[in-house]
């Protein structure tokens, strides 16, 4: 069975870590598929939203697969680093909204994964951390730069120079979590966030979704051009035109695809 798996869901896919005999370690050949589905649905037109969630009861992710790195040369090692940039790259170039659906542990490149996504929904069993530095390693898959982004200067170095593990109420203590949801329902809320994501025009959603990445970190004057070219991007679209339309004769927008 593939360690990856794609299900649909109407307008929004789930993207599943699907190796849960392992807590969903990632392995070189993981990576590689993960790469390979992350391609097939950006290039998906149909695709609105896109659920990142894992199998099994115990985890997420744990982060890479350290019994396969045991027997790895340096050779080896930098091979793999390419395999999971890319695996990691894949999640953050989704063009379409990307919710993480945490619970158990997200450890490591679990909780890069989770960082990747533009929202995460998280349940109460969810445990969060970057241990990295204690086993003679950085976050490799933009944890560094991704804590730091979401949670400011401080709370990042805090979870990145410890390597310390934050439950639930820390991690939403610090914006770590955008939605905190009982156990065993993160998946389900996940996917109804998504799919409340994926009734809107996937025109305007998709270039808001680069303006708020685009945007961040620039100073405010160039941050409102990023702005200004999504809105140039939406303003003379079909979507546009149907949205104007569905809200004057009261009805649901029949969108276009995208």
């Amino acid at each position: 069975m593939d360690a990856v798996s794609l299900r649909r869901h109407d307008h929004v896919a789930e993207i599943v870590l699907d190796r849960p005999e392992a807590l969903n370690a990632l392995s070189t050949s993981m990576a590689l598929r993960l790469a390979e589905v992350c391609a097939e649905v950006a290039a998906d037109r149909s695709v609105r939203a896109v659920v990142l969630s894992a199998a099994g009861e115990k985890a997420f992710c744990v982060g890479a697969d350290l019994k396969e790195r045991g027997g790895m040369t340096d050779s080896d090692l930098l091979r793999q680093r390419e395999v999971f940039r890319a695996a990691f790259g894949g999640v953050r170039a989704l063009p379409q909204p990307t919710v993480a659906a945490v619970h158990g542990y997200a450890l490591g490149g679990g909780c890069e994964f989770a960082l990747s996504c533009d929202l995460i929904v998280a349940d109460e069993s969810a445990v969060f951390g970057l241990p990295e530095v204690g086993v003679g390693l950085v976050p490799g898959g933009g944890g560094t730069q991704l804590a730091l982004r979401r949670l400011g200067p401080g709370p990042a170095a805090d979870l990145v120079l410890t390597g310390r593990r934050l439950g639930i109420d820390e991690a939403v203590s610090y914006s770590l979590v955008d939605r905190r949801v009982p156990a065993g329902s993160a998946r389900e809320e996940a996917l109804a966030l998504a799919s409340l994501i994926a009734k809107n025009s996937p025109v305007a959603v998709r270039a808001a979704k680069r303006a708020l990445r685009h945007g961040a970190g620039l100073d405010l004057d160039a941050a409102m051009e990023v702005e200004d070219a999504a809105w140039h991007t939406v303003a003379f679209s079909a979507d546009r035109r149907e949205g104007i339309a569905a809200f004057n004769e009261k009805r649901s927008p029949d969108w276009p695809e995208a």
